[in-house]
């Protein structure tokens, strides 16, 4: 069971957008776009971020209890427990009790694959502490972070999860995606996650349907009161 460090909470929500491109308006922290992926941006309505609206008005998948996707649930880190064999890497999500399969067993990525919400992933080692992911075939509905950063279904994903020490291990993210970005970029960069206890007991974090469209309910209740 890996998670954040005790302290490091927001840079691992990403409140803000992903940690290395905050979205909070300044320019240095501009993200690639193409014109279409800022009018897909655009599109997005998001609780967080330099254009954030009301619970009223937002679209964020997250809110209907869409799956995360897999860069969405790298950038909202609350824990992933992994777990292997000689064939794949299984990533258990914390949030929503999600989880997705990793092949390490030299098979290649899908030529023309149909979009998932959580990709095609293969792995390898790329020596004794470093482990490789590479993901595609990702479904455009999902978002990179909180914030409403958006990507395409031509999105390539490289995740790089280096063993620094028996409790350490830093997570590097770099996304390749040439329809929505003029170039590729990295979000996050040597993220510290730490291993928990062996008989660490995993906190359940469902998103229920039900729950979320009563908090509509009451939110939507509040702004026509006003």
């Amino acid at each position: 069971m890996w998670g954040a460090r005790a302290g490091n909470r927001q840079a691992t929500n990403q409140s803000s957008g992903v940690q290395l491109k905050p979205n909070n308006g300044r320019p240095e922290n501009q993200l690639p776009f193409t014109p279409y992926g800022l009018e897909l941006y655009k599109t997005h309505k998001a609780l967080e971020g330099a254009d954030a609206v009301s619970p009223a008005q937002t679209n964020d998948p997250r809110v209907r209890c869409e799956p995360l996707g897999v860069v969405r649930h790298n950038h909202y880190d609350l824990g992933v427990q992994i777990f292997q064999d000689e064939y794949k890497i299984a990533m258990l999500y914390q949030y929503d009790n999600r989880w997705r399969i990793i092949w390490t067993d030299g098979r290649a990525l899908p030529k023309d694959p149909d979009p998932r919400w959580y990709g095609y992933s293969v792995g390898h080692w790329e020596d004794d502490t470093t482990f490789v992911v590479n993901t595609i075939g990702t479904d455009e509905r999902s978002w990179l972070d909180n914030a409403g950063n958006p990507h395409s279904a031509d999105l390539k994903v490289e995740e790089r999860y280096h063993r620094v020490n028996h409790d350490l291990m830093e997570l590097t993210v770099t996304l390749d995606d040439p329809k929505a970005y003029t170039r590729p970029w990295t979000p996050r960069n040597k993220m510290p996650l730490t291993l928990a206890p062996a008989n660490f007991d995993m906190m359940e974090m469902i998103c229920s349907p039900t729950e979320v469209m009563e908090f509509r309910k009451n939110i939507n209740d509040r702004t026509n009161n006003k």
